[in-house]
């Protein structure tokens, strides 16, 4: 019975943490570029009672054995990588990608950190920067007085100043992938950061042969979260904690006759 407490344990746990998971992708339902986590489970460790193939005479073996399991725990949460709706925008500096590849930023402390969020817009400067100030990269700058900006599929930013009929090409915009991106650190503020795991980042241009997406303007990508499949893996892991609770119902309620036995 001793192992039917700790093994139902774990079970709580684990769904725990299920739950914990759930609650961070249905909160980032309509973050910008979010990626839904998947929590994935594995057993534990196997008392083996009687081991399989054990000799049960000098003819014969065991030929399933007895093993007792004891519990599971979370083994990983993965990332689901797989594209977000597009929701049309006002914004000439939206940029969605269409397919595989990551916007590189450069963050304060001088890194690159890599997401799928493309709500851009101009600093001060002129530099294209994101939601949160930090520059795209290679770095871009519109001037002030430009009068459009037209961002193709393959990432070439032009713009138009006042009285001209050429545009000006201002730069390229640059994509990244991953050989593993389930691999990827999540650092917050839609960010990733490469890992041993992930690989080095691989650069292209959008639509080349590098195998990254290409670019569509005044579009920008939405979370990938499903609130409809978030709420039935969330019934799925609190039914499975409440089964879990009550085995330590039971379990508690065995060794409570125990003791009544031996009093």
């Amino acid at each position: 019975m001793i192992r039917a407490l700790y093994s139902a344990a774990s079970g709580m746990t684990a769904q725990q943490m299920s739950i914990d998971t759930i609650a961070n992708n249905l909160a980032n339902a309509n973050t910008a570029g979010y990626k839904a986590r998947r929590t994935q489970f594995q057993d534990l460790l196997y008392q083996n009672v009687v081991q399989p193939g054990t000799s049960a005479g000098s003819q014969t073996i065991v030929p399933n054995g007895l093993q007792l399991g004891l519990g599971t725990r979370p083994s990983t949460n993965t990332i689901v990588f797989t594209q977000g709706s597009f929701q049309e925008t006002d914004n000439p500096l939206d940029v969605v990608i269409q397919g595989k590849g990551f916007f590189q930023i450069k963050l304060p402390s001088g890194t690159i950190a890599y997401t799928r969020a493309g709500n851009f817009q101009m600093d001060a400067t002129g530099n294209i920067v994101d939601s949160n100030g930090n520059a795209l990269q290679p770095q871009i700058n519109i001037p002030a007085a430009s009068q459009s900006v037209a961002i193709a599929p393959d990432g070439t930013v032009s713009y138009t100043l006042p009285n001209q009929s050429a545009s000006q090409v201002a730069g390229q915009i640059q994509l990244a992938n991953f050989i593993n991106p389930g691999g990827l650190n999540a650092v917050g503020s839609g960010y990733f950061e490469p890992t041993d795991a992930s690989g080095e980042a691989q650069l292209g241009v959008p639509g080349g042969q590098e195998g990254v997406g290409t670019l569509q303007q005044g579009y920008t990508e939405n979370s990938n979260v499903s609130v409809v499949e978030e709420f039935i893996n969330m019934i799925s892991s609190q039914r499975a904690y409440e089964a879990n609770s009550k085995v330590v119902k039971a379990a508690d309620e065995m060794y409570q006759q125990v003791n009544n036995i031996a009093s």
